[in-house]
């Protein structure tokens, strides 16, 4: 890989690179995202590739494993261009047939077509489908169309060209501005303005600057942060890049947790190819400016994901965060020097403001909160996956139309955004809109981007027990407030969903909330009250019901549930009984069945596989 001397040079191989790709008359994007990978797509990869040796189309069709394209139920995905053809579930038995029937004749193969699930209407273009169609995806959408270890893909989207236009004559003031102007804000939860901190820790004192781009993304149900460092790695260290320019940084991490093998797989293949090419090291594109950046991997504690842990997590002591009242990581951070830290998303959106402007930018999303926001959509909902939507949209718009609504018509009760630190924000406020400030009013927050969609069947004392649960084993247990607040609370939602709550503990358990929110040092259990609070204050009923009547209303709680099966509904079909794991169920062949309770351990098996709805719950 010859060594870019100059700007000049840089745009002399992105022409070369253009002109080279024209040799291909299609291009198939097969998704290489962790959800993919789970399905077989990389076994996929190496027969597809082949099956173009043997029909001698390797010269004509270019295979790109990609990164994640976001509809990870659909998995593995492919997309055939120039024409968008979309394939969903695909398996290395469909090889010859995409090949002979759509590579060769152009044909649609019909049953590898996404069919919606609300019309029934089978979509042959991505463009065309209601997941994608709802999105702005000017961050992610570059995900699905460039090989992540291969730097010249991402060169040929244009990629560097916000380097090469900082590097050519803009300011570090005139950067600050941009950013200032764009309303960038901290994607990683906190939502701190973007401008700011750099500019702050370009005024502080000291020559030694480091820059550190967070990847330690430990909210569950969240992949945003991974996926995009796994399929769109340049796009990050690119905006590291004008980060390190602007503050007058020369050493930068990038610090991702140790389970996300591909994210920093692909981070350092990104890095060692910038290098060789001289986008990253000494004298970077011949201007002078110098620039490097290293990965470190934490063990995966979720407390890393604040700042002051990190930093410490990185200079080899363990995780634990400081007080920031009086001393911030942009004046002493990693070894006591000052620190640039921001996460994957925040870095990613920085060449996007460089190239098309801040007033481009700005014009996307609300009046506080600019641009679009990368979220992890989960729970009861048909479309599951990583959509990019613009700030101020409604949970409406992002459950229905993007998501489908629920699988199976069912009422939805609450929607958790923020992850851990989030909360449940009702089915009554499903019309909010989406961004910083409107999520904090209702008690949640916009968090890195976690957004879990429950049903009527979902017991929300449960939900924030196990909250409480995760974040009582992921505390670092230095401070009193959180290490036995986040005990305590646990204690007592165990107490209530085992029905040996009372009413005086529903009010210390509200009490203990607020202490530990004004009390705790960090972040982390400064929020960590915000389930228990949102599900106090808008769903209390259930936690009455729980303590007063002795029964939780969705049917989850197993000490305070009883299951039977209702003889006038059940045909005798067997199915309960053949997939009961504790042979609990006994009744004959097309006669009512019968649920023995002292064997029946409340798995909800029998419920699940019965089609006749002759499973109660009592």
């Amino acid at each position: 890989m010859k060594r870019l001397e100059s700007i000049d040079d840089l745009e002399k191989l992105r022409k070369a690179i253009i002109e080279k790709n024209k040799a291909y008359i299609k291009t198939v994007a097969l998704c290489g995202g962790t959800g993919c990978r789970a399905y077989g797509s990389e076994s996929l990869k190496n027969a597809f590739e082949q099956a173009l040796k043997e029909h001698n189309l390797s010269d004509k069709v270019r295979l790109v494993f990609s990164g994640c394209h976001g509809f990870c139920e659909q998995g593995p995905i492919m997309i055939i261009r120039p024409e968008g053809i979309f394939y969903s579930k695909v398996t290395e038995d469909h090889i010859d047939l995409i090949i002979t029937e759509t590579l060769i004749k152009g044909n649609i193969i019909d049953s590898l077509l996404y069919e919606d699930p609300t019309t029934g209407e089978k979509i042959v273009y991505e463009k065309d489908i209601p997941f994608y169609k709802a999105q702005n995806r000017i961050v992610f959408g570059q995900n699905g169309s460039i090989d992540p270890t291969n730097i010249e893909d991402y060169i040929a989207i244009g990629g560097y060209s916000a380097l090469c236009k900082v590097l050519n004559g803009m300011d570090p003031t005139e950067i600050i501005n941009e950013i200032k102007e764009s309303g960038l804000r901290g994607r990683g939860g906190g939502g701190f303005p973007t401008w700011q901190k750099w500019e702050s820790c370009r005024n502080a004192n000291g020559n030694l600057k480091y820059l550190v781009c967070n990847c330690d993304e430990g909210d569950p149900g969240a992949y945003m942060d991974r996926s995009l460092l796994e399929g769109n790695p340049h796009l990050v260290l690119e905006g590291m890049l004008i980060g390190a320019y602007t503050i007058g940084s020369q050493e930068g991490y990038i610090y991702v947790r140790h389970e996300y093998p591909w994210a920093w797989a692909n981070a350092g293949i990104a890095i060692n190819q910038a290098r060789e090419m001289g986008l990253l090291g000494e004298n970077i594109l011949g201007t002078g400016f110098s620039f490097d950046i290293d990965i470190a991997r934490g063990g995966g504690a979720f407390v890393c994901g604040e700042s002051t842990a990190l930093v410490a997590s990185l200079e080899g002591r363990m995780g634990e965060p400081r007080d920031k009242q009086h001393l911030h990581t942009v004046e002493s951070g990693l070894w006591e020097k000052p620190t640039n830290l921001n996460n994957v998303e925040t870095w990613a959106n920085v060449p996007i403001i460089i190239n098309n402007g801040a007033e481009w930018y700005s014009k996307i999303g609300t009046e506080g909160s600019k641009g679009t926001k990368i979220f992890s959509l989960v729970g009861k909902v048909k479309n599951t996956g990583l959509v990019e939507v613009p700030m101020g949209i409604s949970l409406r718009e992002i459950v229905y139309d993007i998501g489908g609504g629920t699988p199976n018509g069912t009422k939805i009760k609450a929607i958790q955004t923020g992850g851990p630190s989030g909360g449940c924000i009702p089915s009554s406020m499903l019309d909010i809109p989406v961004d910083f400030d409107e999520l904090t009013k209702v008690g949640s927050m916009m968090g890195s981007g976690g957004m879990i969609v429950m049903d009527e069947k979902t017991c929300m004392v449960d939900v924030a027990r196990y909250f409480v649960k995760f974040l009582k084993d992921e505390s670092c247990g230095k401070c009193l407030p959180c290490r036995e607040g986040l005990k305590r609370m646990d204690e007592i939602l165990t107490d209530i969903i085992e029905g040996n709550g009372s009413e005086e503990q529903i009010e210390l358990l509200h009490e203990l909330a607020l202490v530990m929110k004004d009390a705790s040092l960090c972040g982390l259990g400064k929020t960590a009250p915000n389930s228990v609070l949102s599900t106090l204050q808008y769903f209390r009923d259930e936690y009455e019901a729980h303590v007063i009547d002795k029964k939780c209303p969705a049917g989850v709680c197993k000490d305070l549930i009883t299951y039977s099966i209702n003889a006038d509904a059940c045909t005798g079909c067997g199915a309960c009984k053949r997939n009961c794991p504790y042979e609990a169920i006994e009744g004959e062949r097309r006669k009512p069945h019968v649920i023995i309770l002292d064997l029946c351990q409340k798995c909800g098996s029998c419920m699940d596989v019965c089609k006749f709805n002759a499973v109660v719950i009592s």
